[in-house]
């Protein structure tokens, strides 16, 4: 697997993306809700691959939710950067990275698909996301 890094700004959130799909083979999601929209988000996940989070201060992270609740989407306090979303109502946690967070994001260059969940279901939402969305790990540095 290939391993891209990446975090926010400041450094208090990292973020290490493993897959096996070439950068500019990576389906690009951008979504249409009014949060994606205002952070000009473009999301990929890679079902088979894995993303680590590592942060250094939790007091600095957000966990924002919205809409169905479904998920909390990471934005790093100091700096502002929203780097990843994960599954908030799952035993076992999913996540999409923001392909913006990371240091390679000119690499990822194929046309984003404009998508919009809005007539999801709870219950699709979780499915999709279950599907979709990556394994995920999580480390607090201290």
């Amino acid at each position: 697997m290939t391993v891209h890094e990446g975090g926010c700004h400041c450094g208090n959130v990292r973020l290490s993306y493993e897959t096996n799909i070439p950068p500019a083979e990576t389906e690009l999601r951008a979504c249409q809700c009014s949060f994606c929209r205002k952070h000009n988000s473009l999301a990929a996940a890679d079902p088979s691959g894995r993303l680590s989070i590592r942060v250094k201060n939790e007091d600095l992270l957000s966990r924002y939710g919205f809409g169905l609740r479904t998920a909390e989407y990471l934005v790093c306090r100091d700096c502002g950067v929203y780097v990843a979303a994960v599954t908030s109502n799952t035993e076992e946690k999913r996540a999409i990275i923001v392909v913006n967070a990371l240091d390679e994001r000119a690499q990822f260059t194929r046309e984003p698909l404009l998508t919009v969940y809005d007539a999801e279901t709870r219950d699709e939402r979780i499915a999709r996301r279950h599907a979709r969305w990556m394994p995920v790990k999580w480390s607090i540095e201290h």
